[in-house]
């Protein structure tokens, strides 16, 4: 066998092998394009996923609501506290003094009103002693007309004399004068006691103007004692503790920060060329990059915000220009997590996480959007009853038996 022979079956079988092995990789890209269009119709399709999702929940700010003087500190960084927990104690000197003088003002008011209860009684008295007054003045008055329409009668015969009928006129005009002033002191009398049945018209000394008006500088001074103590409004875990002790705070200066970690939900935002199909009531999963893919997360797609990220940025996006470039929006998406797998598995705020929402699964009644979660906290809801009972003693105490 010649070499030429020779190398032209090695190259023969060389470009055998080689078309052998196109077809072998034509095929093995055939079947991968084949088993990604599968894949993709029965999986992918039916799933939006973006890496671009956070932790979010809501940052409770804890404040004061009276100014004072910081003298305990009951909470600090990373700790956990419930409801009502006590956080921060102000010093309560002026507040216990500015109470004391309030229950002293209310019993002060209590006996002047009452004092306006009794004057009606003597003041009454008063219009009827005025009023007999004016009786026995007309009753003098007449007898003095009598005497001197007599004495006028007497006159021509000479039988009264001229200083005795002079006597007789100055009596009249006396008694005259003593009428108008009992009618003027009757008068006098019935004004005062109708300014004091004004003051005390439709009311009793407890539910008296005055004394309500007390009641309530009461009430305000034993709710600004009450506030010394600033309460946990959430239950949660703090952060960004400020408040120093010996630290003279205004209301509504920032002390610290509540988390409640037990109801944090997660902002994924996805791509506005993502969004066509993703409705509320969709089922996603979710994985934390604080535990890794050992822990999934189930959720609720609850709905999607009003606008872009940008749009709502502190400088917005000015696209008026014409040499702009067109840049894909990302539209934040809400989803609420389940309750036990938080509690299971504590997240933070800000950690990231990744997020695949299944497109089959939204319900047949989907939501037009999510119901707005009532927030209410009891901490601030003061019972009166403590109050109202030592509003009451007083009162009892200092009216006259």
């Amino acid at each position: 066998m010649t070499e030429s022979s020779t190398g032209t079956k090695t190259k023969a079988k060389t470009k055998t092998t080689r078309k052998r092995l196109l077809v072998w990789a034509t095929i093995v890209f055939i079947l991968i394009a084949v088993l990604y269009g599968v894949w993709w119709t029965i999986y992918a399709s039916h799933y939006e996923s973006t890496d671009d999702a956070y932790v979010h929940g809501n940052l409770v700010q804890v404040s004061a609501q009276i100014p004072g003087t910081v003298t305990a500190i009951d909470a600090d960084d990373t700790q956990t506290i419930t409801q009502g927990a006590r956080l921060v104690t102000l010093d309560g000197s002026d507040t216990e003094i500015a109470l004391t003088q309030a229950e002293q003002s209310l019993a002060q008011t209590v006996r002047h009103t009452q004092t306006l209860f009794v004057q009606n009684d003597a003041l009454a008295a008063d219009v009827a002693v005025g009023e007999a007054n004016v009786e026995q003045a007309d009753t003098q008055l007449h007898k003095a007309q009598n005497d001197l329409q007599r004495r006028n009668a007497l006159r021509n015969t000479g039988g009264v004399s001229g200083e005795e009928l002079l006597h007789a006129q100055i009596a009249v005009k006396s008694a005259q004068a003593g009428v108008a002033q009992a009618k003027a002191a009757l008068a006098a009398a019935k004004a005062k006691l109708a300014t004091n049945q004004a003051l005390t018209r439709g009311s009793t000394v407890a539910n008296h103007p005055d004394v309500r008006q007390a009641a309530d500088r009461v009430r305000q001074a034993w709710l600004a004692n009450v506030r010394t103590h600033v309460l946990a409004p959430v239950s949660g875990m703090v952060a960004q503790r400020s408040v120093q002790l010996g630290q003279r705070i205004q209301p509504g200066t920032p002390l610290m920060t509540i988390v409640p970690l037990q109801s944090l939900w997660v902002d994924a935002n996805f791509k506005e060329n993502q969004l066509a199909d993703v409705e509320p009531g969709q089922k996603a999963t979710l994985v934390s990059d604080f535990y890794g893919s050992k822990v999934t997360y189930h959720g609720t797609v609850v709905g999607i915000s009003a606008g872009s990220g940008s749009a709502f940025a502190l400088l917005p996006a000015q696209n008026a220009s014409g040499n702009w470039i067109k840049v894909i929006q990302r539209v934040p998406v809400r989803i609420a997590l389940d309750p036990a797998e938080l509690k299971k598995h504590p997240l933070r705020v800000g950690l990231s996480m990744t997020v695949d929402v299944d497109l089959s699964t939204t319900p047949k009644t989907a939501p037009k959007g999510a119901p707005t979660a009532a927030s209410h906290t009891p901490v601030y809801d003061h019972s009166p009853a403590e109050v109202n009972a030592l509003i009451r003693h007083i009162i009892q105490e200092n009216l006259a038996s």
